[in-house]
C-alpha cells in the first residue's frame, strides 16, 4: 500500500511539473529589417546602396521607432526599437499557455498614450516632439542620405510624428497618424521566436511614391507629409518565421 501511495505521489508531481511547463511559454518577438527582400544589418549603414521607388540612391544613417500596445503583452506597453544601436530589436513576453493568439501592435503612440514628457526613458534618449508641434513623442526617426538630381549627396530626415496643422499657431489642429499593425494569428505550442519584418523600401513607395528631392527635411511640421507617411507605413510590416 505504501508503495502504491508513493508511486501515485510521483505521478502527481510529474503531471504537475508537465502542466506547469506547458502553461509557461515564452514568446520572443524579433524585429528584422530588409529592403525589398535584401536583409539589412547596421553594417550596411552610411552607404548609398539602396534605390527607392523614385529612383533615388539612398543610405541609412539612423533608424529607431516606437511600437506600443503589443496584443500579446496584454496591458499598456511600449518599446523603442533602435536598429542603429541594435537595441530593443528583441522583445520577450512570458507566461503563455498553448493556443492561438492574435498578433498586433500600434506603430507609434495613439493620442491617448502620446502625453508630453511622461515617459522618462524616451525623454532621456531625446525622442520628444517639440512643444511648438504639440509635444508628445516621435513615432520614428529615419535619417540618411540620398543622391539628388545633381548627383550630389544630400540629407533626409524621415521623421514620423502625430500630424499637426500649424496654420494658426495659437490653435494647433492634430490628426492621430499612428496606426495599428495586424499580423494575423499565431499558434503557440512551445516557447516561440516570431520574426516581424520591416521593409524600409515601403516607406518610399506605397501608396505614395516618395520624392526625396522635394520631401527630405523639415517634415515634422508638414501636415500632408505626415499623412502620407502614415499611409505608406501600413504596408511596411509583415510576419516572418515562427520558430518553436
Amino acid at each position: 500500500m505504501k508503495n502504491i501511495i508513493t508511486f501515485l505521489c510521483i505521478l502527481l508531481v510529474a503531471f504537475s511539473s508537465c502542466t506547469e511547463e506547458e502553461e509557461n511559454r515564452t514568446i520572443t518577438l524579433n524585429f528584422s529589417h530588409h529592403w525589398d527582400g535584401t536583409i539589412i544589418t547596421n553594417q550596411d549603414f552610411n552607404q548609398l546602396k539602396f534605390i527607392n521607388a523614385n529612383g533615388n540612391k539612398v543610405s541609412i544613417e539612423r533608424l529607431r521607432y516606437l511600437i506600443s500596445n503589443i496584443s500579446l503583452a496584454g496591458s499598456k506597453n511600449y518599446h523603442l526599437i533602435d536598429f542603429t544601436e541594435n537595441s530593443g530589436t528583441s522583445i520577450s513576453i512570458t507566461d503563455f499557455t498553448d493556443g492561438v493568439y492574435d498578433l498586433s501592435f500600434r506603430f507609434g503612440f495613439s493620442d491617448e498614450d502620446n502625453k508630453d514628457g511622461i515617459y522618462p526613458d524616451l525623454n532621456t534618449v531625446s525622442f520628444n516632439v517639440p512643444g511648438m508641434l504639440g509635444g508628445g513623442y516621435h513615432y520614428m526617426q529615419f535619417d540618411g542620405k540620398y543622391e539628388d538630381n545633381n548627383d550630389q549627396e544630400a540629407g533626409f530626415n524621415y521623421h514620423a510624428i502625430r500630424a499637426v496643422d500649424r496654420n494658426d499657431p495659437t490653435n494647433l489642429k492634430f490628426e492621430d497618424t499612428s496606426f495599428e499593425v495586424s499580423l494575423g494569428t499565431v499558434e503557440i505550442t512551445n516557447n516561440a521566436e516570431i520574426t516581424i519584418k520591416m521593409n524600409l523600401a515601403e516607406w518610399f513607395k506605397n501608396p505614395y511614391t516618395w520624392n526625396l528631392n522635394e520631401l527630405n527635411t523639415v517634415l515634422m511640421p508638414n501636415f500632408e507629409a505626415q499623412q502620407m507617411m502614415s499611409m505608406n507605413g501600413k504596408s511596411v510590416f509583415s510576419l516572418g518565421k515562427v520558430n518553436q
